[in-house]
């Protein structure tokens, strides 16, 4: 009995000594309180459009983004409409034939533009999609269009043809407000300046665009990005605001930090809801 008890005394110890050391994560609100994943899930509740800010390659980044839309396909089925940064508006009728069964995963693949870790970190979030039916928006500029905008200027799209603009947010109705933080912060890095804060206005711009052009009374959208993009409600947030109530819209962002115990100063109010990450997790790629 006392062999008994001894045991059970150091299994609880261990317990709580690994619940301790091996946190790999922590979910606090904006003002640094921790929370638990169902209680943002109760968030989540009459709104319209959410953003989860990842690191591309933060695994608890993508293995929450699964579970939330595991989730939110309970909640609302297939009013439920997904989006990423990592897919490209020339690309969206290549992702509707797989989504539609109508092409090979072998053939998707090649001719996608993935990123390098899509089948560790975005496939598992493209097939269920697929399987549970669910439309699925390449919502951002293709890249070589955002490159010219880069290294030309925002001017040379005009010398795009019709079609190829189509795939860009229409620049009757692009803005480019150099004063948001998280454009002046591009000016300061290396290579940085005008050409770069454009190119990443116009990125946030398109994907607003065709997050809106993919939006009605009936649909709860959720969006995947770089948290960069959606952090402190600009870049995305800052274009999709100007139609929709910010009242239903809610982020989620990803941090890392040494001590996930306590989150620190410059992380809180990034977003309605921040995931920290042990700095030392292993990255996917």
């Amino acid at each position: 009995m006392k062999k008994t008890a001894l045991l059970y005394s150091v299994l609880i110890t261990l317990t709580c000594f690994s619940g301790q050391h091996l946190d790999a994560y922590k979910i606090y609100n904006s003002k640094g309180k921790e929370v638990s994943f169902e209680k943002v899930i109760k968030a989540t509740k009459e709104k319209t459009h959410i953003f989860f800010g990842e690191y591309h390659n933060n695994a608890i980044s993508h293995w929450l983004q699964l579970e939330l839309t595991k989730r939110l396909f309970d909640i609302h089925k297939r009013n439920l409409v997904l989006g990423a940064e990592m897919f490209e508006a020339d690309n969206q009728f290549i992702l509707d034939e797989y989504l539609q069964g109508l092409i090979s995963s072998k053939n998707f693949q090649n001719e996608m533009r993935l990123w390098p870790n899509y089948n560790t970190d975005y496939k598992p979030l493209v097939e269920f999609a697929k399987a549970n039916q669910l439309k699925f928006i390449a919502s951002n500029i293709p890249r070589r269009y955002a490159n010219m905008v880069y290294k030309k200027g925002l001017q040379s799209l005009n010398k795009l043809s019709d079609l190829a603009k189509s795939y860009i947010v229409p620049l009757n109705q692009f803005e480019f407000d150099s004063t948001l933080a998280c454009y002046k912060d591009i000016y300061q890095m290396p290579h940085g300046g005008e050409g770069m804060a454009t190119a990443q206005a116009i990125k946030d711009a398109t994907m607003a665009y065709f997050i809106l052009k993919n939006t009605t009374p009936q649909t709860v959208f959720l969006h995947f990005q770089g948290a960069y993009h959606s952090d402190n409600y600009e870049g995305i947030i800052y274009y999709l605001k100007k139609q929709v109530d910010i009242s239903k819209i809610l982020t989620l962002s990803t941090v890392t930090q040494d001590d996930i115990s306590v989150l620190e100063d410059e992380n809180k109010g990034v977003a309605d809801f921040i995931i920290c990450v042990r700095e030392d997790l292993t990255t996917t790629h």
